[in-house]
């Protein structure tokens, strides 16, 4: 148990790093950021969470019989892959049964550092991009090619919009 909160504590301050990091170069370059700095750092970010969605994946799934549908792969998104990633399900999965999903985590393990309430809300979306990637990522590795975006109303909840592109 102590190594696992050990593991939480680094993969917290890790992540915070990034965010800070990829900021920061941004900023060297360039003095103030402007939307199109902050979408270029959210798009690195995104990414970044990407490529290690679609390894965790492929390791998790390695032994794994095959998903019967989307709406199996999603499931398995929000109680195993979340909880490898973040140490707790997904609270509550919801879809409209046409390829779009929502995700909602009320406390969200990457929010909860910063604040609760609205204090920080606008500085929530830089936090959420490598999630975003994270779900991308593994989604893609799966078969399924999808559009994935955060909203932060009330702080540390969170709310993960996925919605499937058709080919």
């Amino acid at each position: 148990m102590y190594l696992d909160m050990a593991d939480e504590v680094l993969f917290d301050f890790l992540h915070m790093e990034m965010v800070s990091h990829v900021y920061k170069e941004q900023r060297s370059s360039k003095g103030e950021l402007d939307s199109k700095d902050r979408a270029v750092c959210v798009s690195i970010l995104e990414g970044m969470g990407f490529r290690v969605g679609q390894g965790l994946i492929e390791r998790m799934t390695r032994d794994s019989p095959s998903f019967k549908d989307e709406l199996d792969m999603m499931k398995f998104i929000c109680k195993d892959f979340w909880t490898q990633v973040f140490r707790k399900q997904i609270d509550n999965l919801r879809t409209n049964h046409q390829g779009t999903y929502v995700l909602q985590d009320n406390k969200f393990v990457l929010l909860t550092q910063l604040s609760s309430g609205k204090q920080y809300l606008e500085e929530a979306p830089k936090y959420l991009a490598y999630s975003c990637g994270l779900v991308r990522g593994a989604l893609s590795n799966l078969g399924l090619e999808s559009v994935v975006t955060a909203e932060v109303s009330l702080m540390p909840s969170c709310k993960f919009q996925v919605v499937i592109q058709k080919l």
